[in-house]
């Protein structure tokens, strides 16, 4: 493999890890709180039409953004009523979230007119393209947009809150003992509804960043792929600390980025296994992390106050 291929494969790990990165951010904090949003595959999904559309109807990526976030937080409210206030299982309403979206945004996708299949405007570069010219670094770094810039920071600023502010502590107290913190005058309730809208906020924002970093169009029938399912396993492997998490998507990405330049190399391998690479890499990890992470104490538990 020549250098520049090298270089190119490590600036599409970048490009293709950030989304991830914007997702997992949100649900490292849903889960925290001992929610599992397994919903953020849909939410994802969803994002990632809307940011096309608003962008395409607004000529504008950062009013598609905040439009994007908008609608992450509306879903992650329903998905905060029904597991917090309802206390429904977390994984039968993530998977009803997800194929609600898989269906819902094929239809709209298919009620748009021709020109759905036109290109829309995309996040800019962070930096001048003087910048790219520079030996290896240049391309790496400085040809990414935006978006990647802001997944890449992300995670210290999460981490800053989620270690070092009073909510973040109370958001791992009300994930590993919510009697306790219920008992030490916290509002559990608020706060696990606070936490699983923000996982709704960055699984949208996530989705939009995926159309919007540099295609600049959707693709009906599921065109997350489940990257949302690769997030829950990247959370597991960053033993849900933001930094960590940050890198197992990293991982996650350069395995997505190298099955894509395999199969435009016209490698003999079937590009069927070839796109299982991600998933497979995905697995493994688990496996090998099987009994060796420690999850918040009530992970996936539902929480009732009268049982105080």
């Amino acid at each position: 493999m020549s250098p520049d291929m090298i270089i190119d494969w490590l600036q599409a790990t970048l490009r293709w890890g950030a989304p991830l990165i914007l997702v997992a951010m949100g649900e490292v904090f849903a889960e925290r709180s001992g929610i599992i949003n397994v919903g953020i595959e849909g939410i994802m999904l969803t994002g990632a039409l809307a940011g096309i559309a608003v962008s395409f109807f607004t000529g504008n990526v950062f009013l598609a953004s905040i439009g994007t976030m908008l609608l992450g937080a509306l879903l992650g409210l329903g998905v905060a009523y029904l597991t917090v206030s309802r206390r429904t299982n977390q994984v039968v309403t993530g998977l009803m979230v997800n194929l609600a979206a898989l269906g819902g945004t094929n239809l709209l996708f298919a009620l748009l007119s021709e020109s759905r299949h036109e290109r829309v405007a995309t996040f800019p570069l962070l930096f001048p393209a003087s910048f790219s010219e520079i030996p290896v670094i240049g391309p790496i770094l400085f040809r990414q947009p935006v978006s990647t810039w802001f997944a890449l920071i992300l995670p210290f600023f999460a981490a800053y809150f989620l270690y070092r502010t009073d909510w973040g502590l109370n958001v791992r107290a009300v994930g590993d003992n919510p009697k306790a913190a219920a008992t030490a005058g916290l509002p559990v309730i608020k706060l696990k509804y606070e936490a699983v809208i923000l996982s709704g906020i960055f699984a949208a924002l996530g989705g939009a960043a995926l159309t919007l970093s540099e295609v600049g169009y959707f693709a009906s029938g599921g065109m997350t792929a489940g990257r949302g399912f690769v997030v829950l396993a990247a959370v597991v492997v960053g033993g849900w600390d933001p930094v960590r998490v940050a890198l197992a998507c990293l991982v996650f990405g350069a395995a997505d980025a190298a099955q894509l330049r395999m199969q435009a190399m016209g490698s003999t391998i079937p590009y069927q296994f070839l796109q299982m690479l991600p998933y497979v890499i995905t697995l493994i990890a688990l496996a090998g992390l099987v009994g060796r992470t420690r999850a918040p104490k009530t992970w996936g538990a539902p929480y009732d106050p009268a049982d105080i």
